[in-house]
């Protein structure tokens, strides 16, 4: 790291004080009562953060460094690795301690930086073997951590339910052997958009789950939020692992309004959001210039109008914690 990125680094830890940054310290091993996420205490508690994009694309931000800046600067106190399983020719089926060496260093520093952290199996498609043994090697390496959150299906697209459910029943079973008690994120058909669907039939016999709902604020609506209210008032818990601002491309120009309402409904049910993505791809929802460091100390100039934007609701929305 050069000299005047440690010395930037040190000065915001300093400007933001380090008591304010012990966040799992306060909070501890998350759990669900009912349909809320609660920390040790049974308080109610909301995470805001970033997901990085997919590691097999825009490793370079996969380090401790950018972390630690996405806590200190942008206030987050979730981050969520995006392990690419298989776009990219880095992907985790063509290139496993690669992927995991990166989400490693993603979790590590999530746990230095004293934040919690998504390990996210970032497919469209089942790879029930393979995910077995990832999230058995993750569950045994981490499972002492109340920093982390396993999600073991990021975007289902045209899978059914029964087949998302009997999948995810099998790698929840496996993470349970070593993990008792981890908040595991559970996906929903259609790129997480039918949780209707689970709350007909939600997954029964296991603790501290959680199902996923995934919105782009210029293409999803009040429908979307209609039919998750439903779904929670049935008694599914929802957290929203990956949203944005722009059209569900990933690209198109912001709708700011739109984009609002979400984040509104979101803290009035007091559900925990995260925003995609930490990268540098010419399209709207990276968040990144190609300007910008790997290892953050970013620059507003490094950044682009949905990372300038979303770092401006976390810091509002995570100015107390």
């Amino acid at each position: 790291m050069k000299k005047n990125h440690k010395l930037i680094l040190v000065l915001a830890l300093f400007v933001f004080g380090f008591s304010k940054a012990q966040f799992v310290k306060k909070h501890g091993e998350l759990s669900v009562v009912g349909t809320q996420l609660v920390d040790k205490n049974g308080d109610a508690v909301v995470l805001r953060g970033m997901s990085y994009g997919w590691h097999s694309m825009w490793p370079r931000f996969y380090n401790e460094n950018s972390v630690e800046w996405l806590k200190v600067d942008f206030k987050a106190t979730v981050v969520r690795a995006a392990m690419g399983i298989e776009a990219g020719k880095m992907s985790y089926l063509k290139e496993p301690e690669f992927s995991k060496q990166k989400v490693n260093a993603v979790v590590q520093g999530a746990i230095k930086a004293d934040i919690y952290v998504i390990i996210d199996w970032h497919s469209h498609n089942i790879q029930l073997e393979e995910a077995k043994l990832f999230f058995a090697e993750m569950a045994q390496k981490y499972n002492k951590f109340p920093n982390i959150i396993y999600e073991i299906f990021n975007e289902p697209d045209h899978e059914t339910w029964p087949e998302v459910k009997a999948y995810s029943e099998q790698v929840i079973k496996v993470i349970r052997e070593y993990d008792k008690n981890n908040i595991i994120l559970v996906g929903s058909p259609s790129w997480d958009q039918d949780v209707h669907l689970p709350a007909a039939d939600p997954i029964v016999g296991y603790k501290n789950l959680m199902y996923t709902m995934h919105f782009y604020a210029a293409t999803h609506g009040k429908e979307l939020r209609d039919r998750t209210d439903e779904a929670i008032k049935k008694g599914l818990p929802i957290f929203v692992s990956e949203s944005a601002g722009m059209e569900a491309t990933g690209d198109g120009a912001l709708d700011y309004k739109a984009w609002e309402d979400f984040i509104d409904w979101m803290e009035s049910k007091k559900m925990s959001w995260i925003t995609w993505s930490v990268s540098d791809k010419d399209e709207t929802c990276s968040v990144l210039q190609k300007s910008a460091s790997s290892e953050g100390n970013w620059k507003q100039s490094d950044l682009k109008e949905s990372g300038i934007k979303v770092r401006q609701f976390l810091r509002e929305y995570n100015k107390n914690e």
